[in-house]
């Protein structure tokens, strides 16, 4: 059952960008910042956290759930540090997600070949 709740909310959530694009003039990476600082906005009223929770891996791994895991991490580095914290929380919650996305991609890059998108 919690493949099937994960499945459906994270289908949810990429429909609902999916809706953002396909009815908005706002461009693809203004909807991803979206994203981001709504599951910052919304771990930070409290109320992401149990509903990933709830929703497992179809909250946590879309743009919402890192939107909320820059949040946290943020927020425990200020507890932990002080005023540095701010600039210093969010770099060590995201660094092997975004480390891994850097190293996969310019994987991906060596095994295909890469082509630009014609306009």
């Amino acid at each position: 059952m919690d493949y099937i709740i994960a499945f459906i909310v994270g289908g949810i959530i990429c429909a609902i960008a999916q809706i953002l694009m396909d009815t908005t003039k706002l461009m693809p990476g203004r909807i991803m910042v979206i994203l981001v600082c709504s599951g910052a906005v919304l771990g930070a009223i409290g109320i992401y956290q149990p509903f990933a929770q709830w929703a497992g891996a179809g909250a946590t791994v879309p743009l919402l759930g890192f939107g909320n895991t820059l949040f946290q991490g943020v927020k425990k580095s200020i507890d932990q540090a002080g005023f540095i914290g701010l600039f210093r929380g969010g770099f060590t919650a995201m660094a092997v997600g975004v480390s891994g996305a850097l190293i996969f991609g310019y994987l991906a890059s060596l095994v295909f070949d890469p082509k630009m998108k014609d306009e």
